[in-house]
């Protein structure tokens, strides 16, 4: 499996922005679909958006969408997830995950074989 470690999380105003990091190592990482999640405490762990080994695809969920965008260097073995305008309610501690598997459903959290240790965004009002 693939090691995952997040960072980039912290407090910011509504409105603001921050850079999500999740650096990989232990596998080539060009290997691995990517996906990000995030989870209040007492809820499901929800998807917020993945990408292809390429970087060619991405899918972004709908709360999230214009406002947040994936990419990754393959050559630094780290993904990004940038959140723009955020809202209160993006308020969660934020996952990536990495899939081994080509053609399934990226938006399943199932599909991810492994997972970094989470990062904390908190966006206050």
């Amino acid at each position: 499996q693939v090691q995952l470690v997040e960072s980039g999380g912290g407090l910011v105003q509504a409105g603001g922005s921050l850079r999500l990091s999740c650096v990989a190592s232990g596998r080539t990482f060009g290997n691995y679909a990517l996906g990000w999640f995030r989870q209040d405490p007492g809820k499901e762990r929800a998807f917020v958006g993945y990408i292809s080994r390429s970087g060619s695809s991405t899918l972004l969920s709908d709360p999230v969408k214009g406002r947040f965008t994936i990419s990754r260097d393959n050559a630094k073995n780290t993904a990004y997830l940038q959140m723009n305008s955020l809202k209160p309610e993006d308020t969660a501690a934020y996952y990536c995950a990495a899939s081994v598997y080509w053609t399934r459903d990226f938006t399943n959290r199932l599909t991810y074989d492994s997972w970094g240790q989470g990062t904390q965004v908190t966006v206050s009002s």
